[in-house]
């Protein structure tokens, strides 16, 4: 799905996918400049004027520093124009598309956080190797040192790197959180100079949470893959759940396992469902009226 027309038409062809109901617009940007601003970011990002997201994936060629051994790179903006350093489920819907393209079940992305390897597993879930989760305070980043497992906030969060920061708050009842007024406060807050994902768990057993999520830049989510990810780190490092955990979101289950460094590589893997929405393509009118 080259994301410029091929049949002489004008436009910008695009592609409408979710994970779980965390949803993506794709573009493949493979065979042209993809022409991504903010601006338009902003406008195709609109649920009302433009298609709505909760991130735009853009799909290139796999050329640059650490590219090697990746079949495709893929970038990431959030809903607000401002990029988004990982996203777990966008991941999965691009791997799940490109490797229905090309008759595969195994290949490699390349993207800011590193190489993502990606597979089908038998029962049609896509499983993506998030790479290593980072806890130190630099890396998350915070704006002063902190520790990571106990941060001085309420509730004494967690603070999790998978290539974009999150803030994990483990509650009692998570239905009792008021999400839209707790999640800007903690995405806003002064220790997080780069903003951050906020996420509330309710840990239902050792193997199992429930959690809701604000999303840094797009707002409530109904899922989201680095988030999933960063949940199960940081429960595991206050020691509330084990290294495989389910994790339960608004949208559906997610499964997360958590390599140990010792006897692994310390990688953290998460698996789901995508689905297909629609296929479209943006009118030269509205192209034309972003800058596009």
């Amino acid at each position: 799905m080259d994301g410029r027309a091929t049949d002489g038409s004008a436009g910008l062809r695009f592609l409408k996918m979710h994970g779980l109901g965390n949803d993506f617009v794709i573009i493949d940007a493979r065979g042209a400049g993809d022409g991504v601003t903010p601006a338009l970011v902003r406008a195709l990002g609109d649920r009302h004027r433009g298609v709505g997201f909760d991130q735009l994936a853009v799909i290139g060629r796999a050329e640059g520093p650490g590219a090697a051994g990746a079949d495709a790179r893929v970038s990431f903006w959030n809903a607000d124009g401002s990029h988004a350093g990982a996203c777990g489920n966008a991941t999965r819907c691009v791997a799940d598309l490109l490797m229905a393209e090309g008759g595969r079940t195994r290949l490699a992305l390349i993207a800011d956080n590193g190489l993502l390897a990606a597979e089908r597993l038998g029962d049609g879930r896509i499983r993506v190797d998030m790479g290593l989760a980072h806890t130190g305070w630099r890396e998350i980043p915070l704006a002063h040192e902190a520790d990571t497992v106990a941060l001085p906030l309420p509730g004494a969060p967690g603070a999790v790197s998978m290539g974009n920061p999150h803030c994990v708050h483990f509650v009692d009842d998570v239905s009792a959180v008021l999400l839209e007024r707790r999640g800007p406060e903690v995405e806003h807050h002064p220790l997080f100079p780069e903003r951050t994902n906020v996420q509330f768990v309710e840990v239902l057993g050792r193997d199992r949470v429930r959690a809701r999520i604000w999303e840094r830049g797009v707002g409530v989510t109904l899922a989201s893959g680095s988030s999933a990810c960063a949940i199960v780190v940081a429960g595991h490092r206050k020691g509330l759940v084990d290294r495989r955990v389910t994790v339960e979101l608004d949208g559906g289950p997610l499964e997360v396992e958590w390599r140990p460094p010792d006897d692994g590589d310390g990688h953290v893997l998460m698996a789901g469902p995508v689905a297909y929405v629609f296929e479209g393509r943006l009118a030269p009118a509205f192209l034309a009226g972003v800058g596009a």
